[in-house]
């Protein structure tokens, strides 16, 4: 870079310009990475919880479903399930973390009262009942995992372009810059000298005659 410079004194004040930008703009990214990470590692914590909440509920409602189809049979559980055909409904919304968009995912009527499903309640038993809240249960944990995990992949790919961008800024950028100001600089003053010694060696000719 510093061969592509010309050694100016305006060149000299453009880099010192560009230098100051590029290290403030290094600092803020910094601290954007930092703040990132310190983000990141929350939802971390979040998501650990949320996934040992979720194996918890998916065994649960296993042993549930098992039981259901041990005492009330199997045919009588697929009969109910399958007069079920309301799909849970979603709401979203968008959370901005430090410039990150992530969503905000909350389930709707996921869990419901026992008249208000729609396989008969005479035809189902307490056994039955159970396994669909347990696993309405598990549904909507289910989602909340997706929230977690969605939240992580966002901010993990954010706090990588942060970290390249201040990588690049540190050990490329930067340096290229105080390489070419060092270039111009020195130019400069060799330029300076020289020309003092050239209007020396001219006075003392001019003084001599």
């Amino acid at each position: 870079m510093s061969q592509d410079v010309k050694p100016t004194r305006s060149e000299e004040l453009r880099l010192k310009d560009r230098i100051q930008l590029a290290e403030d703009g290094h600092d803020i990214l910094e601290k954007k990475r930092d703040g990132l990470i310190h983000e990141f590692m929350q939802v971390i914590d979040d998501a650990r919880d949320v996934n040992e909440d979720l194996a918890k509920l998916y065994s649960e409602a296993q042993e549930k479903l098992q039981l259901a189809k041990i005492y009330d049979g199997e045919e009588s559980v697929h009969a109910n399930a399958l007069n079920i055909t309301d799909e849970p409904l979603l709401k979203t919304e968008q959370q901005n973390i430090m410039g990150v968009v992530v969503p905000e995912i909350e389930s709707v009527e996921v869990q419901k009262h026992v008249l208000n499903r729609e396989y008969g309640v005479t035809s189902s038993t307490s056994r039955i009942d159970s396994t669909a809240d347990k696993h309405e249960e598990l549904l909507e944990k289910i989602v909340e995992a997706a929230e977690t995990q969605t939240k992580i992949l966002k901010l993990l790919d954010e706090i990588e372009k942060t970290k390249r961008r201040v990588n690049a800024l540190e050990h490329k950028t930067i340096p290229e810059m105080n390489s070419a100001l060092d270039y111009v600089s020195q130019t400069l003053e060799e330029n300076a000298r020289e020309e003092t010694f050239r209007m020396k060696k001219i006075k003392e000719m001019q003084d001599e005659r």
